[in-house]
């Protein structure tokens, strides 16, 4: 359900706790599988491993406003992610994810079922199914340092991944769902140093496996670790999305954003980090329509987890997003959905979350408190929230909750 608005050789340097889409779980496990590739004799080429993981999981949700729809999503639908239900138990998602590497190349066929399977690739829903490719995609070494990935794979864009077991919080930030998901294309990196790397690359519209004009997006990637245990990226992603016109060309219009991430693990159980992103958008987006002039949306992340333990650990993040120009897809809609048009509006969101790991680290807890707060509407109109009476007349939105993850 991403945004209702809104890969080319993303970096693959691991990043603990790291970002958005997909392409942020790549980085992660980038390290370990670039290293299944290391571990391949030179003189074995020919012959490689498979690896076989993924994981399931569900959640309950309390909404503290007890909305009479039981959803946590708020009048424009777009106040939360994944965990849109309340009040009852509800299935997340499933992911099965093969990999064969050898010491030169690398595929991967990652597939998702489940009700955020079709949320998380909402740019295809017009197939509306339970299944769907999260990513489905193979990279070629050259040498050690340079290499190049063709196919469908997660976004490098932001801090958090659609996969659950890979985020330390559960519920997903507006920066994740005001940003792409995944793109397809062709993408090259090149690791100047062990702590040096770019990637760029040439990519179809946002978020669909196919195209809706002739052009074609371009998207970037610097990675640099100033210190030990500092990683930053720093990501760009441009893009014509609009769609053609009536003589079948392109008109002019953008989908642009700059994007930085970083994390730095303070201690062996500290881990603090940061996301903040800067879009702007200009004519059409993919037949949604859009701002005639340049307009932007922005926002900010500020993560930190401790281990309290070998067994539980507990972080926060507090994360502010501004889409009063009302280019993204958070919106407000004070005059109702049926008699007026939708305005631009922001938010401040705080969330705290536990994670209990059981079963030698295949059963992930992760109880988890969110606060949402949105700005009053003015002249009594009506708020993002409804009460349990079904009418919209609350501003902020309280969450508790608890998430059951199963990783193999």
């Amino acid at each position: 359900m991403k945004k209702v608005y809104c890969t080319v050789l993303s970096l693959m340097i691991p990043f603990l706790g790291f970002s958005k889409s997909e392409l942020d779980e790549e980085k992660k496990t980038k390290t370990t599988e670039a290293s299944k590739i290391e571990e391949v004799k030179e003189g074995e080429e020919g012959k490689g491993s498979f690896a076989f993981s993924g994981y399931l999981d569900s959640y309950y949700m309390a909404n503290f406003n007890k909305p009479a729809s039981r959803s946590n999503l708020g009048q424009a639908g777009t106040a939360r992610v994944f965990d849109q239900k309340s009040g009852q138990f509800q299935l997340g998602l499933v992911q099965a994810k093969v990999a064969y590497t050898n010491s030169k190349s690398e595929a991967v066929v990652d597939l998702t079922f489940g009700p955020n399977a079709n949320l998380g690739n909402y740019g295809n829903a017009a197939f509306n199914t339970a299944l769907a490719i999260k990513q489905a995609y193979f990279t070629y070494k050259f040498t050690d340092k340079f290499s190049m990935t063709a196919g469908q794979f997660g976004t490098h864009i932001g801090y958090e991944v659609i996969d659950a077991p890979a985020n330390f919080n559960y519920s997903l930030s507006n920066l994740f769902n005001n940003g792409p998901f995944y793109h397809t294309g062709l993408k090259a990196t090149y690791a100047f140093t062990d702590r040096v790397s770019l990637m760029v690359g040439v990519v179809n519209n946002v978020d669909g496996l196919g195209d809706n004009n002739r052009k074609k997006g371009i998207i970037s990637q610097f990675f640099v670790s100033p210190a030990a245990n500092w990683n930053v990226y720093l990501n760009f992603i441009n893009s014509n999305e609009a769609n053609p016109d009536e003589e079948g060309d392109s008109p002019s219009a953008h989908y642009r954003v700059f994007d930085v991430t970083t994390s730095y693990q303070v201690t062996e159980k500290f881990l603090i980090g940061l996301n903040a992103a800067y879009g702007s958008q200009k004519g059409d987006y993919q037949g949604a329509g859009g701002p005639v002039g340049s307009e932007s949306w922005g926002g900010a992340a500020i993560y930190s987890n401790v281990a309290v333990s070998d067994n539980f650990a507990i972080g926060a993040r507090y994360e502010y997003f501004n889409n009063d120009n009302g280019v993204r897809g958070l919106l407000a809609y004070p005059d109702g959905t049926e008699t007026g048009d939708p305005v631009g509006t922001h938010v401040n969101s705080v969330t705290l979350t536990g994670n209990i790991t059981l079963a030698d680290g295949h059963i992930l807890l992760k109880p988890e408190f969110r606060l949402d707060a949105y700005p009053k509407a003015a002249n009594g109109k009506l708020e993002q929230f409804e009460d349990s009476k079904g009418a919209f007349t609350k501003s902020s939105q309280t969450t508790f909750g608890l998430a059951f993850i199963y990783k193999f």
